[in-house]
């Protein structure tokens, strides 16, 4: 199980990966980076990013419930025998995807069982990279990372 050198390292090796880092979104501290900086810097860009996070977990409407996480009904209790709400009471953000014109910027969440306040984000050329395979292997490297 990769650490978080290891993990930045391949997350590199993703066809047209121009940069990755490891950022603790609640601080916006990047635990680690490896290539080009989005932004003027590592440091701008792990602060940015994690706003950027911190927002899209915030807000009801990206994790709004879907009918179907809440029982057949809606979550409605239609025939009176007091349905109670699934255990998790929401959707997980797993993660986000910011496009331009240039590039895209993948931010997969990381699963631990501390606090879960960390992802990885990757900056990959547009022309280069392949969104579909840099998704995957982000799930794989977040699903390995050890941290600590």
């Amino acid at each position: 199980m990769p650490g978080i050198d290891e993990c930045l390292l391949e997350a590199m090796l993703v066809p047209g990966a121009r940069g990755a880092s490891i950022v603790d979104w609640i601080s916006g501290l990047a635990l680690g980076t490896v290539g080009e900086a989005a932004g003027p810097d590592h440091e701008t860009t792990a602060a940015e990013t994690a706003e950027v996070a911190r927002m899209a977990t915030e807000y009801t409407a990206v994790v709004a419930q879907e009918p179907s996480m809440l029982g057949g009904d809606g979550g409605r209790d239609l025939d009176g025998g007091g349905s109670e709400p699934p255990k998790d009471d929401g959707l997980v953000v797993e993660d986000l995807i910011v496009t331009t014109r240039t590039c895209y910027h993948l931010v997969r969440f990381v699963d631990t069982t501390v606090d879960s306040s960390v992802f990885l984000h990757l900056w990959l050329d547009r022309d280069l990279g392949n969104l579909a395979l840099a998704r995957i292997r982000l799930q794989h490297l977040a699903e390995g990372l050890v941290l600590g």
